[in-house]
């Protein structure tokens, strides 16, 4: 018997035994059809985010500066009534309500970040480097929980898209992605991890071990990091020249 004629018969044989034995391979977590994940997480920063929001000073605040916050209440509400244990795809309209809910948030931050850079520039914007520090933060921080509800409601459609498990391609590559084995078999990103990725990208202005594939994904990862820069820059400049 030659030695390719062998090696067909003991591929046939391992492939008869798989038949078998019906193994087959099964897709990750993050590429089928699972449950929705806990809301609890992304409720709780939001939260965080509006109550940030009442904390501004209401000369950088969109006026009546309730407003805004007011109604980011009113829409995490009927989102918390709708779904509230998990995020499930049941209704079209909440997709459409959630999207609303981060524009709000997204138009009442940077509202106060325009205001805020206007006032450093022209030199009104504080006397104290103290207060300018705490609030210059506060509207950074909310800027990093805006950009990961961006990053959370797109990527793959958002997460009652990516419940269903029906796009292929992925807008984030994370490293469970790459390298599967190092994370548990039904791992699949969870808002959370868009918001460490919202935080890295913030902080060292490029991303670090999430990786944007798609176009929109590397200009939204560009808009952060250029707001995020211009906020760090500016604040903390006129905080030291305060001290001087």
């Amino acid at each position: 018997m030659s030695d390719s004629t062998g090696d067909a018969e003991s591929r046939l044989a391992r492939i008869e035994r798989l038949l078998e034995s019906g193994e087959r391979e099964v897709a990750p977590a993050w590429r089928r059809a699972t449950r929705g994940e806990p809301r609890w997480a992304v409720t709780a920063v939001i939260l965080v985010a509006v109550a940030l929001q009442w904390m501004l000073p209401h000369r950088l605040a969109f006026h009546p500066y309730w407003a805004l916050p007011a109604l980011e209440l009113v829409l995490l509400a009927g989102l918390v009534a709708a779904n509230p244990r998990r995020v499930e795809p049941r209704t079209r309209w909440l997709r459409w309500w959630g999207l609303a809910l981060t524009g709000v948030i997204s138009l009442a931050n940077g509202w106060s970040a325009v205001r805020l850079v206007a006032g450093l520039v022209n030199g009104t914007a504080a006397t104290e480097a103290g207060p300018l520090l705490l609030t210059g933060g506060g509207i950074w921080l909310t800027n990093v929980i805006v950009f990961a509800l961006w990053y959370w409601e797109w990527d793959r459609g958002g997460p009652m898209a990516r419940v269903r498990g029906q796009s292929q391609y992925a807008d984030f590559l994370f490293v469970q992605m790459q390298s599967p084995q190092t994370a548990p078999p039904d791992w699949e990103p969870a808002f959370l991890d868009y918001l460490y990725l919202s935080f890295t990208n913030s902080t060292a202005f490029s991303p670090t071990d999430v990786m944007p594939l798609s176009r929109w994904a590397k200009m939204l990862m560009m808009l952060q990091s250029s707001v995020s820069l211009v906020t760090v820059v500016l604040v903390v400049a006129r905080a030291v020249n305060i001290l001087k």
